[in-house]
């Protein structure tokens, strides 16, 4: 008597428990494609997380990521998905509180002075009150998933410099980006002070940023307005889930 013999691949298994966090670089506004159910938190199936969800297929998912959202929205309204079995968590958070969409208006508007007056502001709340704002939800965050992975991500340069760009002056553009790397800096040493990984996507964004020749990020929309100055989708899948799937 002949038995078949049937081969079967390795079996893979489930990606951990992630939750996805945070504010509109992770909820994915400007990347179109939005979850009608998610209101004016305007979800993105194809932000980040979603791109990390259907590729590694994980026991189980939340994304409670929300446009606007500020640490105290995170801590306050975001971390009910968290429990012991979350495996990796992601976020980006901080840019609200230091007033970015402020700092963009204030740019787009004023004069130069008013953009580096307005950015100085932002870095110095960067600097100086949103540590303690960041440590509280890195906290809470840490309380309520005691054993995952945790992935700050921060925030790209909005321009490339040095190049011919109509539109705002080199001044504003050069402050604009400044105020990115103080940001970053601020989220990488929080993020490395409660043993958390930091994701750096200005490098996946370096030579995309607005004024080259191939953005990965939208400039001043029209309508609807909360698109402006947020990634594209093609931003999400080559510039922000790169750099979540290394360090997942």
């Amino acid at each position: 008597m002949m038995f078949g013999l049937v081969l079967t691949g390795p079996a893979h298994a489930a990606g951990p428990a992630y939750v996805a966090l945070g504010d509109s670089y992770s909820a994915g506004n400007g990347a179109g494609n939005y979850d009608s159910s998610s209101g004016d938190c305007h979800r993105s199936l194809s932000a980040y997380p979603y791109l990390w969800k259907n590729a590694h297929a994980p026991s189980s998912f939340a994304d409670t990521s929300c446009s606007g959202a500020v640490t105290t929205d995170v801590t306050n309204g975001q971390l009910a998905p968290l429990n012991s079995s979350t495996g990796l968590v992601s976020l980006t958070i901080g840019g609200n509180d230091a007033g970015f969409s402020d700092v963009m208006t204030t740019c787009v508007t004023g004069s130069d002075t008013d953009c580096v007056n307005r950015v100085n502001t932002a870095e110095n709340y960067a600097r100086n009150t949103l540590p303690a704002r960041l440590d509280a939800t890195y906290d809470a965050i840490r309380a309520k998933a005691p054993n995952a992975k945790v992935v700050v991500l921060g925030y790209p340069h909005v321009y490339t410099l040095n190049v011919f760009c109509i539109g705002l002056s080199a001044t504003k553009h050069s402050k604009i980006d400044e105020a990115s790397d103080v940001m970053d800096g601020v989220i990488a040493a929080r993020a490395a002070a409660h043993g958390f990984v930091f994701g750096d996507v200005r490098t996946t964004f370096g030579g995309h940023e607005l004024c080259s020749s191939d953005g990965w990020l939208h400039s001043l929309v029209v309508s609807p307005s909360w698109e402006s100055y947020h990634p594209t989708a093609t931003g999400h899948a080559s510039g922000y889930y790169p750099v979540l799937n290394a360090n997942s």
